[in-house]
């Protein structure tokens, strides 16, 4: 695991056969904790359907199921803890790292807050030619993906601080 400030990748830039990186500045600041579970919490028939063909088709190659998001919220983590599919690898109220690994590739998310900017940045590194291949349909949706979980985050925390300040 490589670190920069609070930004973890599997291993430098150069090295990763995938990088994205994006961020989105909230109405309120929370833990990496709440944000996870509030971009969990309803994935949406998509998202279910998405994780079902992904999972029909991965078997096929040996690559275990993972089923998608549960929405069970979390209060607390530790390292070794799962997240659904993902294993926490390090925790601390404003960061929050994730892997997954098989024989094909490496996955690691890593969430982070400073102020009010929560930034999710994912990393892999592939092991043969179906990681490779698992991720030319992957790398673009989870761009998009990534994206459309920030904005509903962004319109959730929104609505939650209108709500406060209205009468």
């Amino acid at each position: 695991m490589v670190g920069t400030s609070a930004v973890h990748t599997l291993r430098p830039l150069s090295e990763l056969d995938y990088y994205d990186c994006r961020s989105a500045t909230l109405a309120t600041h929370i833990s990496v904790l709440e944000a996870w579970n509030i971009m969990t919490a309803q994935t949406g028939w998509f998202m279910r359907l998405a994780f079902r063909v992904r999972d029909r088709i991965s078997s096929m190659f040996g690559v275990k199921r993972i089923g998608g998001f549960s929405g069970t919220r979390r209060e607390t983590v530790g390292v070794g803890d799962y997240l659904d599919f993902f294993r926490v690898e390090h925790c601390a109220p404003d960061v929050l790292v994730l892997t997954e690994r098989d024989r094909h590739l490496d996955v690691m998310i890593c969430l982070s807050t400073q102020d009010r900017v929560l930034t999710i940045t994912s990393s892999v590194v592939t092991h043969n030619a179906f990681g490779r291949a698992y991720m030319v349909p992957v790398g673009p949706a989870h761009k998009v993906i990534i994206q459309r979980n920030l904005r509903q985050l962004q319109r959730t925390l929104a609505e939650r601080a209108s709500a406060l300040t209205d009468p």
